[in-house]
């Protein structure tokens, strides 16, 4: 039986009248999330660090903005936007000592309560809202009259109102305009790790690079993998997104459709899918989240080390000379970015 869809008429905003609501960390989904709830008439203040960068910027956009711990003290709903790995010391530091009866524990990802790195107390409800979009989309979707579907979900509720929240947080940040999910911690957390493993992330970075490998191995000019291999890819992506797998198919030659259906299965084979499933197992038993939290109290040596040789592969190089080529592509540098990409 398919999901039941939330829209703006299944949410109320007056769940959130009368209540304030800080916003820890004002990163990608943090500063998304406190924007477009401050223009939807909620009061919302932001916590951060005393040597936070981002505390200027959360002045600038018109918030008060209060240490994590004195944030937490005076909010009746707190969105903890850290970080997977840098949410239990936030919050054993400055949220877990200033939690009471009443209070509502809000998150985007449910890495830390489905692998409990942290144990809120059982007198707060503890609630999920995840639109499936990044940070600066969420924000412009809302800025334009519309909004990236989203995701509730249920973790603790003492207060047998913590739907009622969620949903009206969702409304605030624009995702009952998309159109809201309701879903668990658990599916949430195992779904999202394993697309970003096998598929969106991990998947797709390996097999563009082994495809440009092979052409260039081959004796093919770089230019030509690069455009075959990575640069078209966009183009096939959004005809999926538009339409799906069989719509992009649609839209593409009788060559290329042959080419699909009779060569594809041959490189993502069943073996593939076995690397999946044992990539799933390790994502589901708690391996993973194990391993990347020791990698993170390591001091992010091997994830430094692996980025900085992606960042080495020759695919960039090539890939760089030819977008300069290309005035439609906005270009962003990643240089000293290495240890901050997720804010969920």
């Amino acid at each position: 039986m398919p999901a039941k869809i939330y829209t703006d008429k299944d949410a109320d905003l007056n769940q959130l009248k009368g209540k304030t609501c800080a916003v820890i960390g004002f990163g990608s989904q943090g500063h998304a999330h406190a924007l477009n709830l401050k223009d939807s008439g909620v009061k919302v203040i932001i916590g951060l660090y005393p040597g936070s960068a981002s505390r200027e910027a959360a002045k600038e956009k018109g918030f008060e903005v209060f240490d994590t711990a004195e944030a937490v003290k005076r909010a009746d709903v707190i969105f903890v936007a850290v970080p997977d790995t840098k949410i239990p010391a936030v919050y054993n530091g400055d949220i877990a000592p200033h939690l009471v009866k009443g209070k509502t524990l809000l998150f985007s990802h449910g890495f830390a309560i489905h692998f409990k790195t942290i144990t809120p107390p059982k007198n707060v409800d503890v609630i999920m809202v995840a639109p499936k979009g990044p940070g600066h989309i969420v924000r412009r979707q809302f800025t334009e009259g519309k909004g990236v579907p989203a995701l509730i979900a249920i973790y603790q509720n003492p207060s047998k109102q913590a739907k009622k929240i969620a949903l009206a947080w969702a409304k605030g940040v624009g995702g009952t305009r998309g159109g809201v999910i309701e879903t668990s911690f658990k599916e949430e957390t195992e779904t999202d790790l394993f697309g970003e493993q096998t598929v969106l992330c991990g998947g797709a970075s390996a097999l563009v690079q082994a495809g440009f490998e092979t052409l260039v191995e081959a004796g093919y000019s770089p230019e030509m993998a690069y455009f075959e291999c990575l640069h078209e890819l966009k183009l096939i992506v959004d005809l999926m997104n538009e339409s799906g797998i069989a719509g992009m198919r649609f839209s593409i030659s009788e060559t290329a459709k042959w080419g699909d259906v009779s060569v594809g299965p041959k490189i993502i084979d069943a073996g593939v899918k076995r690397r999946m499933k044992a990539a799933l197992k390790d994502i589901q038993t708690g391996k993973f989240a194990k391993g990347w939290i020791k990698e993170y109290e390591g001091g992010y040596k091997n994830y430094r080390k692996l980025l900085a040789q992606g960042e080495k592969h020759p695919i960039e190089k090539t890939g760089e000379r030819l977008r300069g080529l290309m005035p439609w592509i906005k270009k962003k540098s990643i240089k000293g970015t290495q240890a901050s990409y997720s804010d969920k």
